[in-house]
């Protein structure tokens, strides 16, 4: 309705413009003013538009696209989207990233190629902290930002970075693990794989509170990598609990692979309850393993929020808006004990 009226004042002002300019030259400085007036109604029915006729394509960029959890961050990416058209801006979301999480090369390849597809923005989970570092700052030099959500990047190029507090998620698995075996015992540490910030980040976090905290715990073994996949884990976790098993009380693993790999790998010797052990990320088999006793805790992450918020931040920056440089997306443990509580659903 306001559009309709500004358009049809511009009208009357065009007409109004005509007919005064075929006065006679000693009123062109009332034909300026009227163009002036002309001009300033069209341009107010423009804006009474507002944003609501630009269409953003925002480029979503995962580790890797089989896990619950980049499952749930494309949800969040997709909730964003639907919320801002309903205040009448458009954004298209392209979900793209490589099969497996340790194919940089692949994600590399999905950035270069946003940048001769039109992209607005790009929202990244970069799968390393320096290799991706290149195509970020080459898109941003073709005048395509980006945000960073769940794994660092080693630059300063990018809008901002939305996650997990990574360190905090770390120390909280060292604290239950404290807890639940009374500051004594051996346990290990199973990463994740070189490059990744975000589990680095865990890693260190949990040896660092382990050895400050609960120094009558001893990390037996801390420098073995399960890889991308739940096999790949699974394999690691056969090795370590071969060389390691007869004598070992806790086990803390960093990701959702590696939490899935060793389930199954010490449900295979009947050993899952009988060790401490401690997971990273949610998945309905973790769930029934929490309640059945076969996990003892999961430190858990909010990723639809990460997504949610990787895309509401993108859209604000393009905006004009003044964004955070790192927003945290909250991290917590959930035991069987706090399972139902409305922070853990």
């Amino acid at each position: 309705m306001i559009a309709k009226t500004w358009r049809a004042l511009s009208a009357v002002s065009l007409e109004l413009l005509l007919m005064m300019s075929r006065v006679t030259f000693r009123h062109a400085a009332r034909t300026a003013a009227l163009v002036a007036l002309a001009c300033a109604f069209a341009s107010a029915a423009a804006c009474s538009r507002g944003d609501s006729a630009k269409a953003y394509a925002i480029g979503v960029v995962p580790k890797g696209t089989t896990h619950e959890f980049w499952k749930s961050i494309h949800a969040g990416a997709i909730k964003a989207a639907r919320e801002l058209d309903g205040r009448g801006i458009k954004v298209n979301i392209t979900w793209k990233g490589p099969l497996r999480e340790d194919d940089r090369e692949q994600q590399v390849q999905v950035i270069e190629g946003f940048l001769s597809q039109g992209m607005n923005g790009i929202v990244l989970a970069p799968l390393d902290e320096r290799a991706l570092v290149r195509p970020v700052e080459e898109a941003k030099r073709a005048g395509i930002p980006t945000v960073i959500m769940d794994s660092d990047l080693a630059s300063d190029q990018i809008v901002s970075f939305v996650a997990t507090d990574n360190l905090k998620g770390g120390e909280l698995a060292a604290d239950r693990m404290g807890q639940l075996l009374g500051n004594k015992g051996r346990v290990l540490l199973l990463r994740y794989q070189e490059g990744s910030a975000s589990t680095t980040f865990r890693e260190n976090g949990f040896l660092q509170r382990m050895k400050s905290a609960y120094p009558g715990i001893e990390v037996i073994s801390s420098d073995q990598y399960a890889g991308p996949t739940r096999d790949t884990a699974k394999r690691a976790a056969e090795n370590l609990l071969n060389r390691f098993g007869s004598d070992l009380q806790g086990i803390f693993c960093v990701n959702e692979s590696s939490t899935a790999g060793t389930l199954l790998a010490l449900q295979d010797i009947n050993r899952a309850g009988k060790i401490a052990f401690i997971g990273f990320d949610s998945s309905q088999p973790f769930i029934d393993a929490l309640q059945n006793g076969q996990l003892q805790g999961l430190v858990v992450q909010n990723p639809l929020n990460m997504g949610y918020l990787g895309v509401m931040t993108m859209v604000d920056h393009l905006q004009g808006k003044q964004v955070e440089r790192r927003i945290d997306t909250g991290v917590w443990m959930i035991t069987k004990d706090n399972l139902e509580t409305a922070q853990s659903q």
